[in-house]
């Protein structure tokens, strides 16, 4: 089997599962409790906390484990909307991950007004629409850092410095692209960061949220006061240490991993005509590769492919089983029945040239075959 569906989710690596194996077993300690067995799983916890706010280029204090990305996002945009500090005005994308749209949409029960921003056909949000529609009480936008359907980076550094002027706290998922692209908070003018570990080899059920000191901001999980009161119940020593070993490892030389990418997406796009790469042609993360072929089906393709040892989706895992099309592809201009005709081929940097010349082959074949 060739794997091309690391955006789903990536195996846990060897040297992350050796840093957990620990606390696994014999430091089972709560980091709550006054003693040596507890004090010795604090430890670990904090220096998580510590190696992780470097990579951040932020404080540890700003650091809060969570069970993963989509509880970061929930905490983040829920958190500082209702700590009102501005108003109730929110802004996002119309390409983001549901789990921040659904919590704008909660938000928007409560009363607070939405905005949600259009993008072009490359899923790219227009800094001049995002200025258009800041307000006085505008209290949050939140714009991904990378899409995960279809790899689109957008300009997050235009959009910071729109928000940072006016004082407006700025949220980004980044999900996708933590172990692709520069996570320094400070560079990247934001104010919270949600952040995933089984994107990155680290174990599914653990994730980070980074929120800016002096932030206002209000905890979604209360209970005990762990995580300095912002995320309480005992927290998972062992996939903190996991999610801290993981970040650490990510990265590396994109450039390699680009030059892949392009060449797949050109033997896909010469060898089945009728293809159309979806996302922005350059700005688009380096292991991502999406198309639409219209006249066929997405999930006949997906079962050929799969047949022939190829395993991708037809685009965001969260949605997976939907017959609905896929809504960041009908916000950047494509119809219903072309969007249902996606599928999705993301990969991380152990994929080979090998690999990816052995899919580019099988698609056109799969493509013959589902138009047969």
């Amino acid at each position: 089997m060739i794997y091309l569906d690391a955006a789903a989710t990536t195996p846990l690596k060897r040297e992350v599962l050796e840093a957990m194996w620990p606390y696994l077993g014999p430091e089972f300690g709560n980091p709550s409790s006054h003693h040596e067995v507890g004090e010795s799983a604090r430890r670990a916890l904090e220096s998580a906390r510590r190696d992780i706010a470097e990579v951040l280029g932020a404080r540890p204090s700003e650091i809060t484990f969570t069970s993963g990305g989509t509880e970061s996002d929930n905490a983040a945009i829920k958190g500082i909307a209702l700590a009102e500090p501005r108003g109730r005005h929110i802004i996002t994308a119309a390409i983001e991950h549901p789990a921040v749209l659904e919590s704008v949409h909660f938000l928007a029960r409560l009363g607070y007004e939405v905005t949600i921003l259009d993008v072009d056909s490359h899923g790219l949000v227009a800094p001049s629409a995002l200025s258009a529609a800041l307000r006085d009480d505008t209290t949050l936008v939140s714009i991904q850092y990378a899409n995960n359907e279809v790899g689109t980076i957008q300009l997050l550094a235009e959009v910071s410095a729109l928000t940072q002027p006016r004082g407006i706290p700025l949220h980004t998922d980044a999900v996708q692209a933590a172990g692709w692209l520069d996570l320094k908070v400070e560079s990247l003018g934001v104010q919270a960061m949600s952040i995933s570990g089984h994107k990155l080899g680290a174990p599914k059920g653990i994730g980070i949220l980074y929120v800016q000191r002096r932030t206002p901001w209000e905890p979604l999980i209360h209970g005990g006061g762990q995580e300095q009161g912002r995320r309480s119940g005992t927290e998972n020593v062992a996939a903190a240490v996991g999610m801290a070993t993981a970040l650490r490892l990510a990265g590396g030389d994109n450039d390699p991993v680009i030059a892949r990418r392009d060449d797949f997406i050109k033997r896909v796009l010469a060898d089945v005509p009728t293809a159309v790469l979806t996302g922005h042609p350059t700005r688009r993360l380096p292991g991502s590769a999406s198309f639409c072929f219209p006249g066929t089906s997405g999930e006949a393709i997906l079962l050929e492919l799969e047949s022939r040892g190829i395993l991708c989706s037809s685009g965001s895992a969260c949605a997976a089983g939907s017959d609905e099309p896929s809504p960041v592809l009908t916000a950047m201009g494509f119809d219903a029945e072309t969007a249902q005709t996606a599928v999705r081929f993301t990969f991380d940097r152990e994929a080979t040239d090998e690999d990816l010349d052995t899919a580019a082959s099988e698609v056109a074949g799969a493509i013959r075959r589902v138009i047969a």
